[in-house]
C-alpha cells in the first residue's frame, strides 16, 4: 500500500499542470495571456510554459511513484528539488508582478493575485509535503 503522500503529490502536481497548461495553451492559441494579465517571460518564452514543464515533471514522477517502481523516498526527493526550483522561479515573477501592481503599473488581477502567485502556492505546498513523506508500507501476508 502506497502512502497518502504520493496521492497528494500527484493530485497537487496534476492541479498545477492543468492550471499551467490552461495558461500555456491560452497564450499559444489566443496570442495573449489569460485573465487579462501581463505575460511575464523568461528567456523569451512565457513563464507559464516553464511552470507547465516543472509541474508536468512532478506529476509524471509522482504517478510513477504511485503506480510504478519509484519509491516514496525517490519521488519525494525529486519533488523537493523541482518544487524548490519552482518556488524560486514563481517567487521571482510573483514578486515582480506584485511590485508593479503596487506601483500602479499593472492591471487589477481577475483572480485577485497574479497567476504566478497561485503556482507559487502549489510549489510551496508540494515542497512542504515532500520534505517528510510517509514511508512505503509493505503489505503483510
Amino acid at each position: 500500500m502506497k502512502p497518502a503522500y504520493l496521492k497528494w503529490a500527484f493530485a497537487l502536481s496534476l492541479g498545477g499542470t492543468l492550471f499551467a497548461g490552461y495558461l500555456s495553451f491560452y497564450k499559444l492559441f489566443a496570442k495573449s495571456c489569460a485573465f487579462n494579465e501581463p505575460c511575464p517571460t523568461f528567456l523569451g518564452y512565457p513563464a507559464c510554459w516553464f511552470g507547465l514543464v516543472l509541474f508536468g515533471l512532478m506529476c509524471v514522477v509522482s504517478l510513477i511513484g504511485l503506480y510504478g517502481p519509484f519509491t516514496t523516498k525517490m519521488t519525494a526527493r525529486f519533488n523537493v528539488t523541482v518544487s524548490l526550483l519552482g518556488i524560486a522561479f514563481a517567487g521571482y515573477f510573483t514578486q515582480k508582478e506584485i511590485a508593479s501592481w503596487l506601483a500602479g503599473n499593472a492591471p487589477s488581477y481577475q483572480l485577485g493575485l497574479p497567476t504566478c502567485a497561485y503556482g507559487l502556492v502549489f510549489y510551496v505546498i508540494i515542497f512542504a509535503i515532500s520534505l517528510r513523506p510517509a514511508k512505503d508500507v509493505k503489505p503483510t501476508a
